[in-house]
Order: C-alpha cells, then sequence, then structure tokens
C-alpha cells in the first residue's frame, strides 16, 4: 500500500491510496458489501457508480459461506467477480450486536452464530488469517466495540483489550498485500482515544480507523471527540471513520481529517424506500409524487435520475418490485459517491471550508432532522394523507 497526500484545505485532505487491486482517491465512501456483495447492485451497477472500494464483513464471511469455499474460488475478488480493492471488517462489532451469546477475555471471543446456533470461536490471529485467505487489500484488527454510553471503567477496559489484539494482529499479520489498519477506541473520553491511538501508532501500521462511534450516542456529541482523535493520527498514514453514514457527518468528519467512510445507511435507506438529494430527502411512497414526472433530483447524473420518474418509481415500490430497489440504491450510492468527488474538488481548489459552510446550511445537509425529509412544494398535505 502507497498513501500520498495530494492536497489539504485547513485540515480537510485529498490523497491518493495506491492498492493492489487499484488506487482510490480520497474522501472516499465505501459501499458495504457484508455478505461479498452490496445489497441489490451487480458488479456491473457498481463500477457504474464509480465506487472505488466496497466493504465486506469477516465475521459474516466467516459463518457463511465459509473458508473453505471463498479460498477454493481463489479469494474473495474472485469469488464476488469485484476486481476493484476490498476491505474488510473484523467483525467485532457484529459480534457485539449479532451474537446471542458470547464469551469475551484477553483470549478472544467465543460466540453463537446467529445463523445455526453453533459456536465460533475468533482470536486476532484468527481473524487475521482469515483476511488473508480472502486476500483483501485493507483488513481491520479485532477489536472490542463498546457502546459510547457504557461506563468508564468497561471502556477502559475495551481500550487495553483492543490494544493487546492489536499488537497479536500485528505479530500474526504475514501477507503483507493485505494492509492491517489499527482502530482507536475510548468512547467519548478524549483521553482514552488519545491512549488508544499512541498505542496503535507505536506499532507502526499501515492506517487507522476510528471505531466506536454511531453506536447508541446522538452524533452532535460525538463531534468533538472524533475531531481530537482524527488529530493524533499520523498524517503520512490514511485515517478512516468506521460506519459514520449521513451525508452531513461526513462532510464535517472530511473537514476533521478524515479520508475513508463506510455505512450501510444510504442503501438500507433506498431499500426502504427513502432517497437522499439536493434538496434533503424524498420517500418515494408519499402520495405527492403519484403523478410527478420529474427524476429523483434533476440535479443529478445517474442511471435512475437519467431514465426514470419519481411517478413510476412510486409505482414500482407499492408493487414491490425489485427493480425499485436497485434503481434507488443506484442513486443513494451515486449520490455519496458525488459527494465525495465534490469534496476533492473542494480540497483541490481551496474552497473545502465554502463548500463545508453551504452544503451544511443546506437541506441536504440536515439529514438526522426530520425536517430534511421532502421539501418538495405541495407535500404538505399528503404527509398528512401517508
Amino acid at each position: 500500500m502507497r498513501f500520498s497526500l495530494d492536497d489539504t484545505d485547513g485540515r480537510a485532505r485529498a490523497a491518493t491510496l495506491e492498492l493492489p487491486h487499484g488506487t482510490l482517491t480520497t474522501p472516499v465512501f465505501m459501499p458495504v458489501g457484508t455478505q461479498g456483495t452490496v445489497k441489490a447492485m451487480t458488479t456491473a451497477l457498481l463500477e457504474d457508480t464509480g465506487a472505488q472500494i466496497i466493504l465486506g464483513n469477516t465475521y459474516h464471511l466467516f459463518l457463511r459461506p465459509g473458508a473453505d469455499i471463498i479460498a477454493r474460488a481463489g479469494g474473495l475478488h474472485r469469488f464476488s467477480a469485484w476486481q476493484r480493492p476490498i476491505l474488510t471488517d473484523s467483525g467485532g462489532y457484529q459480534v457485539y450486536s449479532l451474537a446471542k451469546l458470547r464469551t469475551l477475555n484477553d483470549s478472544g471471543v467465543t460466540f453463537q452464530s446467529h445463523i445455526d446456533g453453533s459456536m465460533v470461536e475468533f482470536t486476532p490471529e484468527k481473524v487475521v488469517a482469515f483476511q488473508e485467505l480472502l486476500g483483501v487489500d485493507i483488513m481491520m484488527q479485532l477489536d472490542e466495540c463498546p457502546p459510547t454510553t457504557a461506563n468508564r471503567d468497561q471502556i477502559t477496559a475495551a481500550v487495553q483489550r483492543s490494544l493487546l489484539w492489536a499488537e497479536r494482529s500485528r505479530e500474526a499479520w504475514q501477507r503483507r498485500e493485505s494492509a492491517l489498519f489499527g482502530i482507536v477506541q475510548g468512547g467519548l473520553h478524549e483521553d482514552l482515544r488519545a491512549a488508544s491511538a499512541a498505542g496503535l501508532i507505536a506499532l507502526d501500521l499501515p492506517g487507522y480507523a476510528l471505531g466506536g462511534f454511531s453506536v447508541g450516542e446522538d452524533m452532535q456529541h460525538s463531534y468533538p471527540a472524533i475531531a481530537a482523535s482524527a488529530a493524533l493520527l499520523p498524517p503520512d498514514k490514511p485515517r478512516y471513520l468506521m460506519g459514520i453514514g449521513f451525508p452531513e457527518d461526513i462532510v464535517r468528519a472530511v473537514g476533521f481529517g478524515l479520508d475513508m467512510f463506510d455505512c450501510v445507511l444510504p442503501t438500507r435507506c433506498a431499500r426502504n424506500g427513502l432517497c437522499f438529494y439536493s434538496e434533503g430527502r424524498l420517500r418515494i411512497k408519499n402520495a405527492c409524487y403519484r403523478d410527478d414526472m420529474r427524476p429523483i433530483d434533476p440535479q443529478c447524473a445517474c442511471y435512475a435520475c437519467r431514465t426514470v420518474s419519481r411517478a413510476y418509481l412510486r409505482h414500482l415500490f407499492l408493487a414491490d418490485e425489485i427493480s425499485a430497489l436497485v434503481l434507488m440504491t443506484i442513486h443513494n450510492l451515486h449520490y455519496y459517491l458525488e459527494l465525495c468527488r465534490c469534496m476533492r474538488a473542494a480540497i483541490m481548489a481551496g474552497r473545502f471550508r465554502e463548500f463545508q459552510d453551504s452544503f451544511l446550511a443546506s437541506p441536504a445537509g440536515h439529514a438526522h432532522d426530520a425536517a430534511a425529509t421532502d421539501n418538495d412544494p405541495g407535500c404538505a398535505q399528503a404527509h398528512k394523507q401517508t
């Protein structure tokens, strides 16, 4: 892996990341392909949106289809027919959120599969070995991810255990084509975040991530800890903010100096009929779109906006047609990827602060706010009916 800064504007960064399966430019959003696929998308559709890299998940892929199947296929790229870069999460968050029964100690974690109830053991070494078998470009250390609402003692213990596991992950790391990233934990406690970052930086890993945000807290309360943590990370290595997905949160995080982002939000919202666009959010089932022949967003150049109307999408969605989910997923991913492209251009032009202020002042910059949904004139009456 090679990382180079192309330009900066304040703390915002535009960078290039060279990986075995391709070159990324940042800021970059990574669509989530948990099971080895981005839901409602084919690899050709993903490539058409301009996706540079996708994210897979160790927990899910380990349980199904399993190491033997993927190894027989020649790795995750060949198995999934995606030839651009892949990053895999270690599965620590999924163990916390999905496992019905789990036992956690310094050795690792034993948990009950949510698929068949079998007991599975994850250790830092086993997680690294599996990700190396997948042949991915970037792999994450196994970490403990407590909610930010946990008490300080629990979060302190998680920081210490995650550092121990990072050290063991580094010792187990053999396939240098797969870059190993460490994960900073510490909840909203800036001193714990600083201790976590210092311990990871001492390991001299290829890249660093901020984990443990957006797990129970109001994001407004996370901004100071995110900004402070980002400032502690080495300037010559990539910085990844894990699992943060609202557009305004990503724009703020780029201003804090972060480079890489992922979240299921744009694809999950699409499957539930919610589109992000330049005027905020659009809920396609609302009655005001029954005979609306405009595209989702007249300012968007994605395939969905070039070809179909809101009325047609509403018809497909209410008729439970799969194509509605495909078209809205294309749009939402294009929206996120275009947002990153625009931020990069603003950084390179020395206008990021202007871009950020303008975006956050717009309806699109208030996706957390229910008032950002359906700003089109004439929808107010329809809201009362739907």
